[in-house]
């Protein structure tokens, strides 16, 4: 299992300071029920915090073009048809991703093509399952525009406990589907955006891990239609 970098530093200091405690506790409390209870809480905090901060190894090979990749594990808790005004000013359907503290925060890039804008945004820090956590929240907005399908919005939403959103694409790069986008620490969502005509392959309440799940198919453009 991969640990993601964002988490070396954390995991160093939760194991650090898991240690001292229970050596503390073994000392003061030798061979008790509490220690003994208070050994396993602390190897489960261990084990949750490792399983936080893994990064799935798992890579889509070739372009996939037309398909958009799951942005990270979770449990689709949103689709719905919403009119995007801030950066699109048009129907999209919305797909929503919450990630619980069982689920690795790692995030990856949706679909193959380039970013066209990039922005984060201040915000409160409502639970990330709540709709308005999409536009009150701290966030970062990224659009990708794709070869043959047009743009897809992208969010990265903190949520009541996140503090800290990690992105590592910018303005103008060339990305492609699967490749690493950032990390979102502790409880947070995606929200990825999809034009109407889109066909999706989720449904609400599924559970969908990144670089392995597929949330829809794209239609072409248009205009790309009428270049073949």
């Amino acid at each position: 299992m991969k640990i993601h970098k964002e988490g070396k530093s954390p995991l160093i200091n939760t194991f650090i300071i898991i240690l001292l405690i229970n050596v503390c506790t073994l000392y003061f409390f030798s061979e008790t029920l509490f220690s003994t209870i208070f050994l396993g809480i602390s190897l489960i905090l261990l084990a949750l915090t490792i399983n936080f901060y893994r990064s799935p190894e798992r890579v889509y090979k070739g372009d996939l073009h037309g398909l958009v990749n799951s942005p990270t594990d979770g449990k689709v808790v949103a689709i719905e048809r919403v009119h995007e005004k801030n950066f699109l000013n048009e129907e999209r359907i919305q797909v929503s991703i919450f990630m619980s503290i069982f689920n690795a925060h790692s995030n990856w890039i949706p679909v193959s093509g380039k970013i066209t804008h990039f922005s984060h945004v201040d915000g409160n820090f409502h639970v990330a399952y709540l709709p308005k956590s999409s536009t009150e929240n701290e966030h970062t907005n990224i659009i990708i525009e794709t070869p043959q399908h047009g743009t897809i919005l992208t969010k990265q939403i903190a949520g009541a406990v996140a503090r800290r959103i990690v992105t590592y694409v910018k303005e103008g790069e060339e990305v492609h589907i699967g490749s690493p986008l950032g990390f979102i620490k502790l409880g947070s969502r995606m929200d990825v955006f999809l034009p109407v005509n889109s066909e999706l392959m989720v449904n609400i309440g599924d559970e969908v891990r990144a670089n392995n799940t597929f949330l829809a198919r794209l239609a072409k453009t248009s205009e790309t239609m009428g270049e073949e």
